[in-house]
């Protein structure tokens, strides 16, 4: 629990931008988790910067969460404070074939400006749910394709809020699924991401296409959190899971996918609870099976898997 008068404080620093005792349930894409203790949307640089120093000083954990997806919060209340810069929605093209894309720019705001335009090489991020920032915290991609590929520089504040860095693609560790490299606590703020030059009607297609495949083959009608697992080198987890015999197994108001089985839906009323049983069994009966170990892709706020 934070104090009063560090209450006090974010409230006199963010105003309305500063929320207390929110259900994470409604922060994140799978509709299940329990309390945070406040959660800051920042306006600006400024701000955020002020909040991380002042959290930092009162030694309060914070948590990033962009659009919510590839989170799973827990159902026990969660210490700290959510920082999430759904308002960081600046997004322009910059000299030398780049874009300049804050963090809270959604995947929709970035197909639809680069369809408008014709600029090709970021198609494959089309349907991927979420923003830039976790875009980049993760890797985002598809086989073949990441947008670590198409970094050129990533902006950064510190975790204490002391400084803001802008860190060339030379010195990111881009990893699958992962960035390594940076301080915990760190906060994306922006990325400048190369494209190239192409026609509208060309990118358009792309992207319709990979709509299109996603909506046959992973549940988009009901909420999830996207991959649970990294995919194991060689193999597909969804595959492993199948074949372990667990999809469309039901835990609770959760469901490994009858459609994707390296996705879990919300069914209505389920809890984090329920998530993490399907993630242990499955993690479980698929080493049981086939002697692989899956490792989970989606991020868990509250503690690890």
């Amino acid at each position: 629990m934070i104090g009063s008068e560090l209450r006090a404080e974010l409230s006199d620093l963010l105003g309305k931008a500063v929320r207390f005792d929110v259900a994470l349930a409604r922060l994140t894409s799978l509709r299940v988790g329990g309390p945070v203790d406040a959660v800051a949307s920042p306006a600006n640089r400024a701000d955020l910067c002020a909040t991380l120093r002042r959290l930092a000083r009162a030694r309060v954990p914070h948590h990033v969460i962009g659009g919510g997806f590839n989170s799973l919060a827990l159902d026990a209340p969660v210490a700290g404070v959510v920082i999430q810069l759904s308002r960081w929605r600046r997004l322009e093209e910059r000299p030398g074939h780049t874009l300049r894309v804050e963090a809270g720019v959604s995947h929709s705001q970035l197909a639809r400006f680069c369809c408008d335009r014709g600029f090709a090489g970021l198609e494959f991020g089309a349907g991927i749910p979420g923003t830039i920032g976790g875009w980049i915290a993760m890797n985002a991609g598809i086989p073949g394709r990441e947008v670590g590929d198409r970094v050129v520089e990533i902006e950064v504040a510190g975790p204490s809020g002391a400084r803001i860095s802008h860190l060339p693609r030379a010195v990111l560790q881009f990893g699958y699924r992962s960035l390594r490299g940076l301080a915990p606590g760190s906060v994306i703020l922006s990325a400048l991401l190369r494209i190239d030059r192409g026609t509208p009607a060309a990118v358009r297609a792309e992207v319709d296409e990979l709509l299109a495949r996603r909506e046959k083959t992973q549940p988009l009608s009901v909420p999830s959190c996207g991959s649970v697992f990294k995919n194991p080198p060689g193999d597909y987890a969804g595959r492993l899971i199948e074949a372990a015999g667990l999809k469309g197994h039901r835990v609770g108001g959760a469901q490994i996918s009858p459609l994707h089985a390296n996705f879990i839906a919300n069914l209505g009323g389920a809890t984090a609870s329920d998530v993490m049983e399907l993630i242990r069994l499955a993690k479980e009966r698929v080493r049981a099976h086939s002697g692989t170990r899956l490792e989970c892709e989606v991020r868990i706020v509250g503690g690890a898997a």
